[in-house]
């Protein structure tokens, strides 16, 4: 057992304070842009400059929002009816990953459709580096004492002294990791499939990172909704598309090309 009352801020000069969730989205958005600048450069992605960070900012928008939007409707609605205000403060915490996708993907759709590139190769790019970042997001959301796990009497489980002194599953850390290991294995499909259909990278991380969540909610201390909690029901929506998008774009075929 660990008894924890972790600090959320990393930083903090008089009123002002940098806490690991906003520090984590900050760098998560210039790695992206250093990552689109980069396909750029190399003539994977025909976009210039200026048109990469204007890109990048409607990304942070469409993503910051979206989480945004979805955390407040279907996991909170009653508090922030009540505290309007709090609904800018986004640097606490409390923005839905199925939300954030779906937004960053609208923007995408749009952008690519714009500019007239692939809509896939362009989510392709974006994924490995948000694998990666959702990843640390994670540990974010284990120094704000958010997304708790429910009670068990496992050796490693964790008291969040500034919650309660009930001792949890740290699925916190648990995401983290599946997260982290998912990274390793985008990154290893692009490199052994170069060849691969446009959308392989981009819907394998949806069906797994969609299917880790789903069964790790089980051990989340969060209310259900029609016997699931909101999260796994959304995580099953992706689920279905993510597979009827492999057999559509036939990206299992794309994996044949090995080299």
């Amino acid at each position: 057992m660990f008894q924890l009352n972790p600090n959320p801020i990393v930083l903090q000069f008089y009123s002002l304070k940098l806490t690991y969730y906003l520090l984590n989205l900050i760098l998560a958005f210039l790695t992206i842009l250093f990552v689109l600048l980069n396909a750029s450069k190399n003539k994977k992605l025909a976009l210039s400059e200026k048109e990469i960070y204007s890109f990048v900012i409607l990304l942070i928008l469409g993503t910051v929002v979206g989480a945004r939007l979805f955390y407040i409707i279907f996991w909170d609605l009653n508090f922030y009816l009540q505290n309007p205000i709090k609904i800018f403060y986004i640097w606490q915490g409390g923005l839905s990953f199925h939300g954030g996708l779906f937004g960053a993907t609208i923007i995408a759709i749009i952008y690519s459709k714009i500019k007239k590139l692939s809509i896939m190769k362009v989510v392709d790019i974006l994924v490995l580096p948000s694998a990666f970042f959702l990843a640390l997001g994670r540990i974010a959301n284990f120094f704000n004492s958010e997304i708790l796990g429910i009670t068990t009497i496992l050796p490693w489980c964790v008291v969040f002294q500034n919650i309660d002194n009930v001792c949890r599953h740290p699925i916190q850390l648990y995401a983290a990791a599946g997260r982290l290991l998912l990274f390793f294995f985008l990154l290893t499909i692009k490199k052994k499939f170069k060849n691969h259909k446009p959308g392989l990278i981009f819907w394998t991380f949806v069906l797994f990172i969609s299917t880790g969540r789903f069964f790790l909610d089980f051990l989340r201390d969060e209310r259900s909704f029609h016997g699931l909690m909101v999260g796994q029901w959304f995580s099953i929506i992706l689920i279905v598309i993510s597979i009827l998008a492999f057999k559509k774009l036939k990206l299992l075929n794309s994996t044949n090309s090995l080299t």
